[in-house]
């Protein structure tokens, strides 16, 4: 499965996405990404980044058309994907994009390639999380540094606010989600509760449209983790100062936003 899927990505199918899609993207959610430049000009890197705006999660497309825009088309960007992402009939085209199964083994080719893999650690906790939570917060997961460490690339922090105002989210709904035993039937550890328009309140699966939210990215500076931590970091210490940097950078971020959904 790693090898073929990274195979699948192609550049051409990847233009043309970002050809159609990419305007109407950047034009309905306003979208403004900083510091592009603080991604390594060549080589592997990991990117790891908050999660938001639930189901739709703009954040991909708000984030690789800027990359693709930035670094061309020789260079391609992988993205890790929660299994069900990738169930059904799309899964051919988002392989053709660049998206793959989260998992450390996918990572670790996608990184031995050559590539930029984005992650995001918090998964459907984080993109789930109240509309104005602003922390920044993995729910423990700390995979993704080690998968730094064993690939020895760069980890390279990057932030966004805006896209959880897509809709209201109101709750994860863990303790739904637990009652129901969705966790052992489906993986599912949450069960959010949203409202939006024009439905109205959603549980799961929002049926409606996103709002034209501003969403504005930053990437920080990279970091390398050896370098900073020494030869055998201690994983939780490096997870600590990761987070902490982002949260820097993310209530920078909040601080300049003046209204919901408006920015």
């Amino acid at each position: 499965m790693t090898v073929s899927e990274i195979r699948q990505w192609d550049p051409t199918v990847t233009q043309q996405i970002k050809y159609w899609a990419g305007p109407v993207v950047k034009k309905w959610f306003r979208t403004e990404v900083r510091k592009m430049d603080k991604i390594p000009s060549h080589g592997p890197a990991l990117v790891v980044s908050n999660h938001s705006g639930g189901m739709l999660t703009p954040d991909v497309l708000v984030f690789a058309p800027e990359f693709y825009e930035h670094f061309g088309y020789n260079r391609p960007l992988f993205t890790l994907a929660h299994y069900g992402v990738l169930l059904g009939p799309t899964s051919t085209l988002l392989n053709k994009l660049g998206v793959i199964h989260a998992d450390r083994e996918n990572a670790a080719a996608a990184l031995r390639s050559g590539a930029v893999v984005l992650v995001f650690p918090g998964g459907d906790y984080d993109s789930y999380r109240p509309s104005f939570d602003h922390t920044i917060d993995f729910n423990g997961r700390t995979g993704y540094i080690r998968t730094a460490l064993e690939a020895d690339v760069p980890i390279v922090p990057t932030v966004s606010i805006g896209a959880q105002e897509a809709q209201l989210f109101l709750t994860r709904g863990n303790w739904l989600a637990r009652n129901l035993g969705l966790s052992k039937l489906l993986r599912l550890n949450i069960l959010p509760v949203s409202v939006g328009f024009p439905f109205g309140p959603s549980v799961l699966f929002p049926l409606n449209m996103p709002l034209p939210t501003k969403i504005v990215v930053e990437v920080l500076d990279p970091i390398d983790i050896r370098v900073q931590f020494g030869p055998d970091p201690d994983i939780d210490e490096v997870d600590a100062y990761i987070r902490a940097q982002m949260q820097e950078a993310l209530d920078a971020l909040a601080s300049e936003r003046r209204f919901p959904v408006i920015g």
